[in-house]
């Protein structure tokens, strides 16, 4: 079954790291311009229907 991470920001003490990133940031920047969502209709039909959920396919290739 293929798997979906959903980002939730979490905090700790008052303290979010995407504050602590510039603006300017080249990661921040390409995740501005980059859609990976074409991946998950490309990689459909190379996971299973039941069972565990296993890795969200953008992770995946960004990894």
């Amino acid at each position: 079954m293929q798997g979906k991470k959903i980002y939730q920001e979490k905090l700790f003490s008052n303290f979010q790291l995407s504050d602590r990133i510039p603006k300017q940031n080249f990661y921040r920047r390409l995740l501005g311009v980059l859609d990976l969502d074409y991946l998950y209709e490309l990689t459909k039909r190379y996971y299973g229907h039941s069972r565990q959920k296993s890795i969200d396919p953008v992770v995946f290739f960004k990894l």
